[in-house]
């Protein structure tokens, strides 16, 4: 097979754009695949550059745009899988052997985490995929509390593949402007950041109130 060398305004001849078009276009859609299935083990690896390049990829013909959907979204439940197994590999006792050693936590938050994701992880896993930053992450717990594998790599492909669908096919709509999807979903991402960052700061508001408050009645 012919590949064809991607003609990027913006020449991506280094960075992670360089990388996945190279990928592309030494592999065609096993490329893509790979470029997705890594992108979940490494997250600083952003879906929302190799996505749209991808979708740009099956805009110029260097592979077929049913292909880029197919082995990037198999990636992204090839890479969720071995996050998975991490997971249960690494195991409910070791976690909560772990979270005993942590400062301003409590043995019930993990366990009321666990029950929540007995109550939600299927949801969770589901809308977690097409969530940054969560969409790597959701994968351990979901291995942790041994979620059933089949309905796990089901969730999976399909949160994967909605998620896929719509940056992939942004990049074959917009052409060569292809990058501009990259600035949205990045503020997207920098938005779930501030409220994750927002959320731990309140945990540990919370957490260290108390303990000031009963410091202070000791005082005569």
């Amino acid at each position: 097979m012919d590949f064809v060398i991607l003609g990027l305004p913006q020449e991506p001849a280094g960075g992670v754009a360089g990388w996945a078009a190279g990928l592309v276009d030494t592999m065609g859609g096993p490329g893509a695949g790979l470029a997705i299935a890594l992108e979940n083990l490494f997250p600083p690896l952003p879906s929302e550059v190799i996505l749209p390049l991808t979708g740009f990829a099956a805009g110029q013909g260097v592979i077929g745009l049913a292909s880029a959907l197919f082995w990037t979204t198999l990636g992204s439940v090839v890479g969720a899988v071995v996050l998975y197994w991490i997971g249960m590999l690494f195991g409910r006792d070791r976690m909560h052997a772990i979270w005993a050693r942590l400062p301003l936590v409590k043995g019930s938050d993990l366990e009321r985490t666990e029950r929540w994701f007995a109550r939600h992880g299927t949801k969770a896993v589901l809308l977690g995929r097409m969530v940054p930053i969560f969409r790597s992450l959701i994968s351990v717990p979901a291995g942790v509390e041994r979620m059933s594998l089949p309905v796990f790599v089901t969730l999976t492909a399909l949160g994967s593949l909605l998620w896929n669908s719509v940056l992939v096919m942004a990049g074959y709509w917009l052409g060569d402007r292809w990058d501009l999807v990259e600035t949205y979903v990045g503020v997207l991402s920098k938005a779930v950041l501030v409220l994750v960052l927002v959320a731990l700061a309140g945990y540990v508001a919370m957490r260290l109130r108390p303990r000031g408050r009963a410091q202070h009645r000791r005082v005569p």
